[in-house]
């Protein structure tokens, strides 16, 4: 057991070392008062800003060659399931492709769809090469389709002055590429005018 001396030395020893800002004066005068507030201080911790992953440049993706498909998987067969997919994906978009759906309606839900696993065959182009060539598209890019044909051949089509039509459960629905020059994510938050000159 302390004697009062003590306790009283103790006391005034933890409410200097409570409140550091306190003169002695003041810790004095609220001892007297018989009401003591300790206060705390705590230190402020800096947030520390987080950083956000920082994705492969262009550069990097083509030396990479993250979107090359390698010969072996060059093969139509192997892409058929990919447009069993997209047709239903397309059907699901437009609540059931039935006989009485509006086209116009159809036509707007395919500008803004991801096409990839879609059949289109290239209709009209300035390149008499181009005209003609039916297949899958594998990869769709701001300027260019990939395109896997039935004898297992990877073509890349430009968009520009060239015009693709695309058929499902009998609806055909033309592209025009130069219309089209964006990539996939940026084409499903593009308005696109229903009415307009269409030039090659």
């Amino acid at each position: 057991p302390q004697g009062s001396e003590e306790a009283k030395a103790f006391v005034n020893a933890f409410l200097k070392r409570s409140m550091p800002k306190k003169k002695d004066e003041a810790i004095h005068d609220i001892l007297t008062r018989k009401a003591v507030v300790l206060e705390h201080y705590s230190k402020k911790q800096r947030k520390q800003k987080r950083k956000k992953p920082k994705g492969f440049t262009a550069k990097q993706r083509r030396e990479m060659r993250l979107f090359e498909i390698e010969p072996e998987q060059q093969r139509y067969a192997i892409f058929l399931p990919l447009h069993e997919l997209w047709k239903q994906y397309i059907r699901d978009l437009c609540h059931g492709l039935k006989p009485d759906t509006q086209p116009h309606m159809v036509q707007g839900k395919l500008l803004k769809a991801d096409l990839h696993g879609a059949i289109v065959t290239v209709t009209k182009s300035k390149c008499p090469s181009y005209v003609g060539i039916t297949g899958i598209i594998l990869q769709e890019f701001k300027h260019v389709f990939k395109i896997i044909t039935k004898d297992d051949k990877l073509k890349v089509v430009p968009k520009l002055n060239s015009v693709f039509s695309l058929e499902i459960d009998g609806f055909i629905s033309y592209i025009y590429g130069s219309k089209f020059q964006l990539r996939a994510s940026e084409r499903s938050a593009k308005k696109f005018k229903l009415k307009g000159t269409i030039d090659l």
